[in-house]
C-alpha cells in the first residue's frame, strides 16, 4: 500500500519510481485531481498533461491521464515540455494542467506539478492536500480506476510557447552576443532552440553554444541542478573557452535559469531579480515587485530606487504566486532562481528571465560583470544545507545564542544585526535539512557570521 504522505510535498508530488510511486499511484492521483477540479469550480474542462525527459515520465503521464479520463474529463497531451510550457498552455488555453517532472532531482525520482486553469498553483492549501487524501482513499480500497472514456487529444505547443515569449522581450535589436547554454540534458535542450535559435525565426544576433542539449533523464554529464556550484563548472569553463558574453544554465524542467558572466563567475539570482525588476518597473512605473525573504537586501533597495513597491513573501512558488495575484505584482524573484511574471499569468519561467538578461546586456556596451555589479551590493553565502535530527530544537538553540538580534519568523528564523548583516535558518519543505543563508556588508563579516552559525547548527 502506498503512503502518499511520503511523496505529496508542500508544492508538488515528488518521490522515487517505482518504490515510492508507480503507474497505479499516478492513475489514482489523476482521478483525484479531476474530482478536486470539479469541487473547485472547474467542471468538465480538459486537463493539460506534459512530461520531461525522464524515462518514467511517459508511462506515469499516461496512467494519470487515464485517471482523469475515467472521471469524464478530456485530456490534452502536449508531450515533452518544460514546466513553464505547461504554465503557458494553462494560461493561454484556460485549462488546468499537470507537469510530470522531478525538476533537479536525480534520475530515479519523478513528480507532478499541478495547476488550476490560468496557471494558478495547486499547493497544500489550494487543492493538493485534497488530491492526496482522495487518491489515498482510492488506493486504500485497492480497486482499479474506472474505464477512461473521455477523449484524448495530442498537441504540439512548443512553437506557440516560443512565439508568446518573443512578444514579451524583443531581442532583435541588441548587439551580437555569444551565449553558452548548459541544458544539463534537461528540457532546456528542447526549448532553447525554439526560443533563442534562428531556425524558425528571423535571425537573432545570438550565437548559441550548446552544452548537453541531448535529452537524457539519466543526466550523464552532471545533475541538472545549477544551484549546486559543482554543476556550473562545465558552463564556466565553456564561457571562458569560447570568449562568450554570458552563460545560462537551466535545471531539469527548465523553469529556473542561472547566469554566469563573461569571466565565468556566477551572477547571483538576487542580482538578476533586481535587474529584471528595474526593467519591468521602467515599463510599469510604481508597480509592486515580490521577493522572498532570502533574497539580498539590495533587492528591496533597488526596487524602491526605481519607484516600485517591494513586498516580501515566504520561500516557495505557491506563496510567491499568491502574493503576486493578491498585489497584482508585475514581477517576482527568489534566491533559488525562480522568476515570476504578471505577463506570464503570475507563473515562473526561467526562459523569460534569461531573455530579459540578454536584452539588458545587449542594449548597452558594458560586459555582464560590470552591468551585474550595479545590483550586487553585499556579500552572500549562498544556501548551505545541514542534516539535523531535531530541526525545531536546533533553530531554538540558535535563536537563544543571539538574544539582541532583531528576529523575524515569517519563514524559519531570520536574525538581523545593527551592522546590516543577517542570516536565515529554515527547514526544507522537501528534505530533512536545515538551510542557512547569510549576508553581510563585507565578505569578512559574512564569513565570520556564516562559520559561527554553522558551528552551532552542526555541533
Amino acid at each position: 500500500m502506498s503512503d502518499l504522505s511520503q511523496i505529496v510535498k508542500a508544492y508538488d508530488v515528488r518521490g522515487t519510481v517505482p518504490d515510492q510511486w508507480d503507474e497505479r499511484v499516478a492513475g489514482a492521483l489523476g482521478a483525484a485531481f479531476a474530482e478536486v477540479l470539479d469541487g473547485a469550480g472547474e467542471p468538465g474542462q480538459a486537463v493539460l498533461i506534459g512530461h520531461d525527459m525522464r524515462a518514467s515520465g511517459p508511462a506515469l503521464a499516461t496512467a494519470f491521464a487515464a485517471g482523469v479520463r475515467a472521471e469524464g474529463r478530456p485530456v490534452v497531451e502536449i508531450g515533452l515540455a518544460s514546466t513553464d510550457m505547461v504554465y503557458y498552455a494553462s494560461g493561454a488555453l484556460g485549462l488546468p494542467g499537470a507537469m510530470f517532472t522531478a525538476s533537479h532531482n536525480p534520475a530515479q525520482y519523478n513528480g507532478i506539478k499541478m495547476c488550476h486553469a490560468g496557471a494558478r498553483p495547486v499547493g497544500q492549501d489550494t487543492g493538493l492536500a485534497e488530491v492526496r487524501d482522495r487518491a489515498q482513499a482510492l488506493l486504500d480500497k485497492d480497486e482499479a480506476i474506472g474505464t477512461p472514456t473521455a477523449p484524448i487529444e495530442r498537441r504540439d505547443l512548443l512553437a506557440d510557447y516560443a512565439a508568446h515569449l518573443r512578444t514579451l522581450v524583443d531581442l532583435s535589436g541588441i548587439r551580437p552576443l555569444t551565449v553558452v547554454v548548459d541544458a544539463g540534458n534537461g528540457m532546456g535542450g528542447h526549448t532553447v532552440p525554439s526560443v533563442l535559435g534562428n531556425a524558425a525565426w528571423p535571425a537573432l544576433p545570438l550565437r548559441i553554444v550548446p552544452l548537453f542539449f541531448e535529452l537524457d533523464g539519466t543526466f550523464p554529464n552532471h545533475e541538472a541542478n545549477p544551484l549546486d556550484p559543482a554543476n556550473l563548472v562545465d558552463l564556466q569553463r565553456a564561457v571562458v573557452a569560447h570568449g562568450a558574453d554570458i552563460g545560462l544554465a537551466f535545471d531539469g524542467d527548465a523553469d529556473r535559469c542561472f547566469v554566469v558572466d563573461e569571466r565565468g563567475e556566477p551572477v547571483s539570482p538576487s542580482a538578476i531579480t533586481a535587474l529584471v525588476a528595474a526593467r519591468e518597473l521602467a515599463k510599469h512605473p510604481g508597480s509592486t515587485v515580490i521577493h522572498n525573504l532570502i533574497t539580498s537586501s539590495a533587492v528591496p533597495e533597488i526596487i524602491r530606487e526605481h519607484g516600485g513597491e517591494p513586498v516580501v513573501a515566504r520561500v516557495g512558488h505557491s506563496f510567491i504566486k499568491a502574493e503576486m495575484a493578491r498585489t497584482n505584482a508585475v514581477f517576482g524573484g527568489e534566491h533559488s532562481a525562480h522568476y515570476y511574471f504578471r505577463d506570464f499569468w503570475f507563473a515562473d519561467t526561467g526562459m523569460l528571465a534569461a531573455m530579459h538578461t540578454l536584452a539588458a546586456l545587449g542594449e548597452q556596451p558594458l560586459p555582464l560583470s560590470t552591468l551585474a555589479a550595479e545590483y550586487e551590493r553585499y556579500a552572500a553565502s549562498g544556501e548551505i544545507n545541514s542534516t539535523v535530527a531535531d530541526q525545531a530544537a536546533k533553530v531554538t538553540e540558535v535563536r537563544a545564542a543571539y538574544p539582541d538580534a532583531e528576529a523575524d519568523e515569517m519563514d524559519g528564523l531570520t536574525l538581523r544585526f545593527p551592522d546590516g548583516a543577517w542570516f536565515n535558518l529554515r527547514a526544507s519543505n522537501t528534505e530533512p535539512l536545515l538551510r542557512l543563508n547569510v549576508e553581510a556588508p563585507t565578505a569578512e563579516r559574512m564569513i565570520e557570521l556564516r562559520d559561527e552559525v554553522l558551528d552551532r547548527v552542526r555541533r
